[in-house]
Order: structure tokens, then sequence, then C-alpha cells
């Protein structure tokens, strides 16, 4: 496997691994065992664990803007929003890890703030950035729509990494307010 092959793989195991664990309680070691490479390899392709976690955010923040942008291509308005939220709902029941990604990076970055690191959180908001703009774009440059619809996505990823199952009564308003997102 060449460099970058091994470093897909690498990003691939820590999105799972840090999904499952959280970044304090996930090693570098597990991570290497999952690849099935050393960990001083682990650390020629990325310089320290917080640079595989924040390939790791930076990853499941792409695919999840991806995900948007297909859902999203040749609709407007309403269509569009809808088509997202499916696809979004799609996403995280087909791979939750994504999901769990996702709420332990928001968890690191809330801990690391408080420690008095800010610089952990400037690449994850950098991505939330860009995962704001895309969505707003895809709703005709409509802020309060691209937040009412990020706000409901929050809502849905505690909701689900809560244990509460779709049907569940917590879940009721996404299927009787004006603009259900699934």
């Amino acid at each position: 496997m060449s460099a970058d092959e091994r470093r897909e793989s690498v990003i691939r195991a820590a999105i799972t691994e840090f999904a499952r664990g959280g970044y304090s309680a996930t090693s570098t070691e597990v991570i290497a065992k999952r690849v099935g490479v050393s960990q001083p390899y682990l650390f020629r392709l990325f310089p320290n664990k917080q640079a595989m976690f924040l390939a790791a955010s930076e990853r499941c923040f792409l695919e999840t803007r991806q995900v948007f942008s297909e859902a999203a291509e040749g609709l407007e308005g309403e269509e569009a929003l809808h088509s997202m939220a499916r696809a979004y709902q799609r996403l995280i029941a087909d791979d939750p890890d994504k999901l769990l990604m996702q709420m332990q990076v928001y968890a690191a970055v809330a801990a690391a703030e408080a420690a008095g690191d800010h610089a952990f959180g400037e690449s994850v908001r950098a991505s939330w950035m860009e995962l704001f703009d895309s969505v707003n774009l895809a709703l005709g440059a409509d802020v309060d729509e691209a937040t009412t619809f990020l706000a409901y996505g929050m809502l849905a990823n505690t909701l689900t990494s809560l244990g509460f199952p779709a049907g569940h009564r917590m879940w009721s308003g996404f299927y009787t307010s004006a603009r259900p997102i699934v």
C-alpha cells in the first residue's frame, strides 16, 4: 500500500475509533492495530494524535457536505431541503460512526476550549462554516433556512446519539412541523 492509501486507512480507522471512544480515551495504538501498522509508522503519516483526530473530523464534515450537495443537485427550496434531510437521515442510519464522530468532535473542542486550547477548534470551526455555507447555498442563500435546517440536524444528532428511535415521541416535531427534516 502507498503512503496515501495507508493515510486513508488511518483516517477511516480514526473515525471508527474516535467515534466509539472519544478523543481522550482513544489510543493511537488501537488505531495502528486497526490499520495493521506500527505506531511509529502511524506517526510518519500524522505528526500526532490531534492531527489524526482533525483529519477524521474534516473527513466527516467533507462527506456530509458531499451528501448534501448531491441530494440538492438540481433542486430548489423545499425540494432541496427535504432531499438533503432524507440523505442525511440515510447517512447517519447507514454509517452511525459518522454521527458519533461528529458528537465526539464537539465534545473534544469544548474540552479543549475550556482548557484554554483555542487552536484545536479552529479547524473544526472552519469545517463547520464550510458546511453551513454549502447548506446555505443549496437553500438559495437563505440564512434563516440554513440555520433552521442545521438546528434540526443537530437535534436529530442528539436524539439519535441518545438512542431515541425514529418513532419515539421525542421525534414528533420532525413529522408535524411546517419544516420537517425527515
